[in-house]
C-alpha cells in the first residue's frame, strides 16, 4: 500500500496586487484503494492542490511537505512526479496540436515506464479503453483535445488514467461541463481504473452528483484555504442540503 501524505502545507501565488496566500496549512493523508473527496466554495484552494500535487511553477510552496511514501515529492520535476505514480486529470484539459492522442500516450507510458509497451498489447489495451469510454476509435488519430467537446476533452483524461494506471489520480472537477450520459461514463472510467490498479483518488468537486457514481470514503470540506471539516460520505449529502454558507459565517472549526 502507498501513501500521499500533506502536511501543513502553506502555498501562494503572486497576482498583480502582490503576493496572495491560498493554502493555509493543509493536512491531508490517502492511501491507495481510497477515495477522498475534496468540497468548498469557489476560491478555497481546492484547485491550488492539485496543481501543487502536480509542480505547477505558479504556485509557490511557502512551508509544509508532500511526502509520497515517504519521499519528498516537493523535490521532484514534474516528469519525477509522473514516473513516481502520481497523476492530475485537469478542469481544462489542454490541446496539444500537432500531436495525435496514439503518439502522446505511448510516448507518456514509455516515460513513466522506462520501456515502450508491446504494440499488439497496447493497440488492444487502448482500443478497449476507448470502447469502454464510449470514444470513437477515430479519435485515436486525432491531435490531443483538439476540437473536442468539453465532455470528450474529459473522456481523454480518463482514457490516459486508466492507460498509464498510476498509484495516485487528483480529478479536479472531472464532473464540470458534463451531461449526465458523460457524467456516467467517466465515473465508470475511474471506477474500473481503482478496481484494477488499487488507486488512490483524491477528487475536487463542488457538488455531490458524481459521487452518486464515485462513491468516497472520506469528505474534506475546504474554507479559505484550510480543512473546515472533515467526514465520511454523510458529510457530503449534508452540504448537498445545506451549502457552504455556515462555513464561511464561521460557525464551524476543525
Amino acid at each position: 500500500m502507498s501513501v500521499l501524505e500533506i502536511k501543513d502545507l502553506q502555498v501562494s501565488v503572486e497576482t498583480e496586487q502582490g503576493t496572495k496566500q491560498i493554502l493555509r496549512g493543509v493536512d491531508l493523508s490517502i492511501a491507495t484503494d481510497e477515495i477522498h473527496a475534496i468540497m468548498g466554495p469557489n476560491g478555497s484552494g481546492k484547485s491550488t492542490l492539485a496543481y501543487t500535487i502536480a509542480g505547477h511553477p505558479k504556485y509557490h510552496v511557502d512551508g509544509g511537505s508532500i511526502l509520497l511514501d515517504g519521499r519528498e515529492v516537493l523535490e521532484m520535476t514534474v516528469d519525477e512526479r509522473a514516473r513516481a505514480g502520481l497523476f492530475l486529470a485537469m478542469q481544462y484539459p489542454v490541446e496539444i496540436p500537432g500531436v495525435t492522442n496514439t503518439n502522446f500516450l505511448r510516448t507518456a507510458k514509455t516515460a513513466i515506464d522506462g520501456e515502450a509497451p508491446a504494440i499488439r498489447s497496447w493497440v488492444k489495451e487502448v482500443r478497449e479503453s476507448m470502447t469502454n469510454l464510449k470514444m470513437d476509435s477515430s479519435f485515436a488519430e486525432r491531435n490531443v483535445n483538439e476540437g473536442f467537446s468539453g465532455g470528450e476533452k474529459k473522456r481523454n483524461e480518463i482514457l490516459q488514467l486508466e492507460l498509464l494506471k498510476p498509484a495516485f489520480a487528483v480529478l479536479d472537477e472531472t464532473d464540470s461541463g458534463l451531461d449526465v450520459d458523460a457524467l456516467k461514463i467517466v465515473s465508470e472510467g475511474v471506477n474500473r481504473a481503482k478496481a484494477n490498479t488499487k488507486l488512490g483518488v483524491l477528487l475536487i468537486t463542488h457538488y455531490t452528483r458524481i459521487l452518486r457514481y464515485i462513491k468516497p470514503d472520506f469528505v474534506h470540506v475546504f474554507v479559505n484555504g484550510r480543512v473546515a471539516e472533515e467526514g465520511g460520505p454523510e458529510l457530503a449529502e449534508r452540504l448537498e442540503d445545506e451549502g457552504y454558507d455556515r462555513y464561511l459565517a464561521g460557525t464551524v472549526v476543525k
